[in-house]
């Protein structure tokens, strides 16, 4: 089975220039080469995903340096899983990491608890912001339909005989809402 090496090249902006990492993917002997201008942050990244698509089992996948492919250790973990799921390996020239090796298979241990690290912190500061929101009076989920004054003023249309219908049309809402508002088990 014939390896090859496929680079990947990326700067966030374009007024940067792609020469220095191309140069260091050519030096290493690259033979496709992908590259882009995009943030790291972009999710829309066309030229990543045809190279994960280009890669073959046996090919390294080659970088200049971490941050060049993912946006996290989260999603660098995701895309090394990815290309090990396809027999791929990852090769990164400045922090001098390769996954085909043992130095490189306990790296991606360490980045899986770092990865996890990074989850659980995301989630702890969004359950934070959360708390501190509800404290602050912020209400979650969907805008109620009906206020309260047209809940109750419904309920006693519904009482004097109006049919759900009427009383939906009246409020410019559906019969199912007024439904939920007016039936006598559901109700607080």
């Amino acid at each position: 089975m014939s390896m090859a090496l496929v680079g990947y090249a990326r700067v966030s902006s374009v007024g940067q220039s792609l020469e220095v990492q191309l140069d260091k993917l050519a030096k290493a002997g690259c033979e496709k080469v992908f590259s882009e201008k995009r943030s790291g942050l972009d999710t829309e990244r066309p030229q990543l995903a045809e190279c994960l698509r280009y890669a073959r089992e046996g090919d390294t996948l080659v970088i200049s340096r971490i941050d060049r492919l993912a946006r996290s250790a989260e999603h660098l973990l995701s895309l090394v899983r990815e290309l090990e799921g396809k027999g791929v390996a990852l090769r990164v020239l400045d922090q001098s990491l390769d996954t085909s090796d043992a130095a490189g298979k306990a790296f991606l241990g360490m980045l899986a608890v770092f990865a996890q690290f990074e989850a659980d912190i995301r989630k702890e500061r969004q359950m934070d912001g959360i708390a501190k929101a509800k404290d602050n009076g912020v209400r979650f989920g969907r805008k109620p339909v009906m206020t309260d004054e047209q809940e109750q003023e419904a309920r006693a249309l519904r009482e004097q005989g109006w049919s759900l219908q009427r009383i939906a049309d009246h409020f410019g809402v559906s019969k199912g809402v007024i439904h939920k508002v007016t039936a006598p088990h559901l109700t607080a």
